[in-house]
């Protein structure tokens, strides 16, 4: 779950870019609003949930196992929070200008502001991937990765009104 989640973070950073070029090409049409409300849904929601996933429930398992291996990815693991910080408020900046694309309103899409989220983005991802998540195939047991994604699911469930 957490690898797919990757593949559509990265999905939404290259929509997010193409918008960038799409916006400096057509200016705020329809495609460029419809767009900017998909990101915003995307980050708005798996965002929150992805990062929770990790620090609610992976990350505290990881940081366990690698402190009774002696393991040096323990300091990198403590870190992942932090890296997560840095993406929200990234993503709050980038999120600002997206609500004004969406509603129509001319409001510049900065290249660095792009630039970095997606650069940030794609290191974290690149990171966990090669470090991280062969950590918790090697580590964890079946016990604890099935706990694990009872937990990613449970967050993900709506309630019935």
């Amino acid at each position: 779950m957490l690898k797919a989640c990757h593949e559509r973070i990265a999905a939404q950073c290259t929509t997010l870019e193409k918008l960038e070029a799409h916006l400096r090409a057509n200016g705020i049409d329809e495609q460029a609003q419809q767009a900017a409300r998909n990101i915003m849904r995307y980050f708005d929601t798996a965002g929150p949930h992805h990062h929770a996933d990790e620090e609610q429930d992976l990350l505290p398992l990881l940081a366990q196992a690698s402190l009774h291996r002696g393991s040096p990815l323990a300091q990198h693991i403590a870190s992942l929070p932090e890296q997560h910080r840095t993406l929200d408020a990234l993503w709050a900046r980038l999120r600002a200008v997206l609500a004004d694309i969406a509603e129509g309103t001319a409001t510049p899409l900065e290249s660095a502001l792009v630039e970095a989220f997606a650069k940030a983005y794609r290191e974290h991802i690149a990171f966990e991937e090669q470090e991280v998540f062969p950590a918790a195939q090697a580590w964890l047991d079946a016990s604890q990765l099935e706990k694990l994604s009872a937990a990613m699911v449970a967050r993900r469930k709506i309630e019935p009104r």
